[in-house]
């Protein structure tokens, strides 16, 4: 693995082997270009750099430099469009008569008696004799990105300005297989890009020995290298997990969400997965109740696999006689029955079999049952409390939390982050009901968390919802999951897109629409509107050539701002989609008014995400006022279906502030909590404040970690949260 992409993951820098030297000058540099991008190096990274023959310095530092200005987005060069911006930004209607007066108007004619008036230059846009999109001068950099830079005073640095440290790691054997162990090991599901850099580390540390593989989606990744490199499957014990690792093999959808072409496998492949499914169906018959919702799929599996040959596993040859219409009833099934004879308790009783299941069903259970089947459900909830993941634990809490009335609106959300609204009709939860549900989750959660002595908890990361899952994110630096919510600090807040088309000329447009408290609509800045209630958008651009693509800002002075809620959005306008590009990114700055500077600059971005879900309108965050004037942002990561191509807020402004208001008023199960149920267990914890001296070992639980703390301190910091989470 190159030592860039441990850096990206992780912020810590691979040892290098190379020869002893004066590197001291590089490390100077080194760290001079890190303070401009908002990093700076530990003194022992500095000292190790010092310490290297120069070559090797230089090549190191020249990773270090790289992998973190790519993290904050600083990797290109960032034009906007009104080389001024956020100053002389013109009106939109006097822009565009400007850009149509200078594409259809001879020179020598302006100012004359036989020029055209704006109304009627804008008569031939609304009669769509011309289109706006086609002028020569809409949509272009008008100048470079060096007359850009020219034309703004040099940032004016301010102690507010985002620090990240960056560390030395061990060697670069060490950190690759930490980064697998930390991923392999994870208790929640992993996002596209870790499950992918997981499937890459499996090759080369699939004999690294593992504590354990709680999710399936990873257990498949890992058994996919494990079935090429013609070791055995392993902790397979449903008819699904043999497909999982059958798609991932085919270089298909691990999360079974999409349908996969399977390739060819080896005759050794086929034995090893006719012998796992052999396995399974051998336990028990009813793990062929899980066969009929993929029957398609276990179809064309079983075309691939030939199960006539394999005479020596006729249970394995069972679940592709379901599959082609054996009748087998599931546990799912049989509890349908009893539901539907309105026999709470026996639906409750058969869901013991299968404890995940019965967990996701206890809302279902408990708002149906009357007083004597709820006591059969509370019975039957203890009996399952104790073989159920975490993570499932903690997502039933979560919601439990919510049931006391209903939801302003119900928000659904996909593994692929796609959202869609309906109105929450269910009957709310008796408050005894859900304190004595909420007490037995709590009660069995302390007992799974690992027995800390002591915590030292940074009360900024306290607020940050759990991350139940790394499908309710997105790659990038500073990112926190769906729900979390943190304090923006600073005069200023803008926020940008970038994006950099692949194959053909792609149009994003970031836009914001502004809510008052109600969340009614009180306007929105795009590219119809370049101001609205104090915020200013950059202009328009409608292509992204590479190398360095094309981005857009909206500039928000908080102080000012004539809204309650700012919902950024970015509408694909046309072309390629989020998950098409070749680079498509969310972010935003903060900095005081005095502060000048480009419309970028790297050390003020507090945040970059990732865009990479399946809508064509993207949702990454909601800005808020707080009845004391503080802003908040929370992180939404999410995407609407939109329509193929001509998105703008104005045609979704209607279900954006329906899904805004359900989710920003939704109770998300928070660190918080969870640092409460250690204090319960008899953890001591204390809250950090910057510059406590440590007098020992401890467990520090932060956005970011300190550069000095005592030796033996295990860190838990932002990207590594889930490890909170017990298994």
């Amino acid at each position: 693995m190159h030592a860039r992409t441990i850096i990206t993951r992780t912020l810590r820098v691979p040892r290098s082997p190379a020869a002893a030297g004066d590197g001291a000058a590089v490390a100077r540099q080194m760290d001079a270009v890190l303070a401009g991008a908002g990093f700076k190096a530990t003194g022992d990274l500095l000292e190790h750099v010092s310490g290297l023959q120069p070559g090797a310095a230089m090549d190191l530092a020249v990773d270090v430099v790289a992998a973190v200005r790519e993290l904050v987005g600083d990797h290109v060069a960032h034009n906007a469009y009104f080389r001024d911006f956020p100053h002389g930004v013109p009106d939109t209607v006097e822009f565009w008569v400007s850009c149509l007066r200078d594409a259809l108007v001879a020179p020598h004619a302006r100012g004359s008696a036989a020029a055209p008036t704006d109304a009627e230059l804008l008569a031939a846009l609304d009669q769509r004799l011309v289109g706006l999109l086609d002028l020569p001068r809409y949509g272009r950099s008008q100048h470079t990105y060096t007359e850009l830079l020219a034309a703004h005073d040099e940032l004016i640095p301010s102690v507010k300005d985002r620090v990240t440290l960056v560390r030395l790691g061990g060697t670069l054997a060490e950190e690759t297989t930490a980064l697998y162990r930390a991923l392999a090991e994870s208790t929640t599901p992993l996002g596209e890009a870790d499950l992918q850099l997981l499937a890459d580390l499996a090759d080369t540390c699939g004999e690294v020995e593992l504590d354990g593989v709680p999710v399936r989606e990873n257990r498949a990744v890992l058994n996919a290298a494990g079935l090429a490199a013609g070791r055995p499957l392993l902790a397979v014990d449903t008819v699904l997990d043999v497909l999982r690792v059958a798609c991932q093999a085919s270089g298909g959808d691990v999360s079974l969400a999409e349908p996969t072409k399977f390739r060819s496998f080896t005759r050794r492949e086929r034995r090893a997965l006719m012998a796992a499914l052999d396995r399974v169906v051998t336990s028990g018959e009813g793990k062929l109740g899980d066969v009929a919702r993929f029957a398609n799929r276990f179809k064309r599996l079983g075309e691939g696999l030939h199960p006539h040959e394999f005479d020596q596993f006729p249970h394995a040859a069972e679940v592709f006689e379901v599959a082609r219409g054996r009748a087998v009833t599931s546990l799912a099934g049989w509890a349908e029955l009893a539901f539907a004879r309105g026999d709470h308790a026996a639906a409750a009783n058969i869901l013991t079999d299968a404890p995940g299941m019965l967990m996701r069903s206890l809302d279902r259970l408990l708002r149906h049952a009357d007083a004597p089947a709820r006591d059969a459900v509370f019975e039957a909830m203890t009996q399952v409390l104790g073989k159920v993941s975490g993570r499932v634990l903690c997502s039933v809490r979560e919601h439990l939390a919510n049931r006391a009335a209903p939801d302003a609106a119900r928000v659904f959300t996909t593994r692929t982050r796609r959202a869609w609204v309906t109105d929450d009709t269910r009957p709310p939860l008796p408050g005894e009901v859900i304190t004595q549900a909420c007490v037995m989750i709590d009660a069995e959660l302390i007992a799974r968390l690992p027995r800390r002595e002591r915590l030292v908890a940074d009360p900024a990361v306290l607020s940050v919802a759990l991350p139940l899952s790394g499908k309710a994110t997105e790659d990038g630096f500073a990112v926190l999951p769906r729900g979390s919510r943190s304090r923006i600090e600073g005069e200023v807040l803008r926020f940008f897109t970038h994006w950099c088309q692949a194959r053909q000329r792609t149009d994003f447009d970031l836009s914001a629409l502004l809510l008052d408290a109600e969340f009614r609509y009180a306007g929105q800045v795009s590219w119809t509107n370049y101001r609205d209630g104090g915020a200013v958008y950059s202009g328009d651009l409608r292509q992204a050539l590479a190398p360095d693509g094309a981005t857009e800002f909206i500039d928000l002075p908080l102080g000012s701002v004539d809204a309650t809620y700012v919902v950024p959005q970015v509408n694909v306008y046309s072309g390629e989609g989020f998950d098409e590009v070749a680079e498509s990114m969310f972010g935003w700055m903060t900095r005081d008014h005095d502060q000048a500077g480009a419309p970028f600059e790297a050390r003020t971005v507090r945040t970059r995400s990732d865009m990479r879900g399946t809508g064509r309108v993207a949702l990454p965050a909601v800005f808020a006022r707080g009845e004391d004037g503080t802003w908040t942002a929370t992180w939404l990561h999410l995407y609407l279906s939109g329509h193929p191509n001509f998105n703008r807020v104005e045609e979704n402004r209607v279900s954006t502030a329906v899904l805004a208001r359900g989710l920003l008023q939704r109770d998300y199960l928070t660190v918080g909590h969870l640092v409460e149920l250690m204090r319960a267990a008899g953890t001591e914890v204390t809250a950090w404040e910057p510059g406590t001296e440590l007098d020992g070992p401890v467990t520090f639980l932060g956005m970011h970690a300190p550069e000095t703390l005592p030796d033996g301190t295990e860190v838990i910091t932002s990207d590594r949260l889930n490890q909170l989470i017990p298994a």
